[in-house]
């Protein structure tokens, strides 16, 4: 804790030797001394250093604040460590992107005791002393539901769910069976296979999927697979068996292979979720709780009763679903480029691709 106490008095020492600069240093702005740190899981989700890094570290630019990160390489035990070493280096706040939200419970509870403030950013962690950043799981996981039910209101479905130790994989399949119940309930659908995917691996996706595939001779007609990188997986066990773009497919965060998909018609849905957005949510959170700023006093915040039994501080952003009627969306607003999205899409076969 030698250096945090360092970066504190260091910036006591900035304010003081302000007083006595005169305009030149009131020109400066900025936080001074503030720092925030990150604590990914991994990078292998195409968003996070696409879109979430960025603006995250934009918000913390724009206010004068220090970024600094580590990478638990999809290791719970890592990310312990990382979490205090971050705060080890001076983090006045942390943003933590959960490998396990069980197991990283003891770092979020010792950097809260250190008081030095939790962000738990898009992954649930059940301690009601962290901020909740992420988008309405729940409601994409309706998204997914309604798309499926909609190109296939009877028959065999499949889920291949998301990683066990992450609860969005918990309420995103809440939400498909909320919408999905009554077609259950009628026997119009019939649950032929069901899977976590350990760590959203495409490949273990794709694995899984094979399972079911010879497990059931290929009798599947729906798959909601719950998120692009696992419904990539899906798509490529699926082709093997001369079925892509015959049997819907779910998914979810806008990846460019998705929306590509998507326009190809291999995938019926991908639910966009602007990561931009949500890393800009972060950013400014952490800018002022760092500055002192309560928990519920944090701009947008809601409460939100958690499976644990905890009610969280949080802050929930709205997802859309993209299909090949509404492309247009994801061009508009910069999120894809339109040769990206139309990759080997006859021309003119969906808005969106000339």
């Amino acid at each position: 804790m030698f250096t945090r106490k360092l970066v504190a008095l260091l910036a006591v020492l900035a304010v003081l030797f302000a007083a006595c600069g005169g305009d030149d240093d009131d020109a400066a702005g900025g936080e001074d001394g503030l720092i925030v740190g990150v604590s990914w899981n991994n990078y292998n989700e195409e968003r996070w250093a696409k879109s979430d890094e960025p603006a995250i570290q934009a918000a913390l630019e724009d206010a004068g604040v220090e970024y600094i990160s580590t990478d638990a390489g999809s290791s719970a035990e890592q990310q312990i460590t990382d979490v205090e070493q971050l705060i080890t280096d001076g983090a006045d706040v942390v943003i933590i992107l959960a490998q396990d939200g069980t197991a990283i419970l003891p770092a979020v509870e010792s950097a809260l005791n250190q008081g030095v403030p939790v962000i738990a950013y898009d992954r649930l962690i059940e301690n009601d002393g962290a901020l909740y950043i992420t988008f309405d799981n729940v409601e994409v996981g309706r998204m997914q539901a309604r798309a499926i039910l909609e190109a296939v209101p009877s028959g065999n479905y499949v889920f291949i769910k998301g990683n066990q130790a992450d609860a969005n994989a918990d309420f995103l399949r809440g939400g498909q069976q909320e919408v999905l119940q009554a077609a259950f309930d009628a026997g119009d659908i019939t649950n032929v296979g069901e899977m976590y995917t350990d760590n959203w691996d495409p490949a273990i996706a794709q694995t899984n999927m094979e399972q079911i595939l010879t497990q059931n001779n290929n009798n599947v007609d729906a798959v909601v697979a719950s998120n692009d990188g696992t419904a990539g997986g899906v798509v490529e066990a699926l082709r093997a068996q001369g079925l892509a773009g015959i049997v819907p497919v779910s998914g979810q965060d806008g990846d460019a292979a998705a929306l590509n998909r998507v326009a190809l018609g291999e995938q019926t849905v991908s639910v966009w979720k602007d990561a931009r957005e949500l890393g800009k949510a972060a950013g400014e959170a952490a800018v002022a709780l760092a500055q002192g700023t309560a928990l519920g006093d944090i701009s947008g915040v809601v409460q939100f009763d958690s499976p644990g039994g905890n009610s969280m501080t949080s802050i929930l952003l709205a997802p859309i679903p993209i299909t090949q009627d509404n492309l247009q969306v994801v061009l508009d607003a910069g999120w894809i480029d339109e040769a990206t999205l139309c990759q080997n899409v006859p021309s003119g076969a969906v808005d969106g691709c000339p």
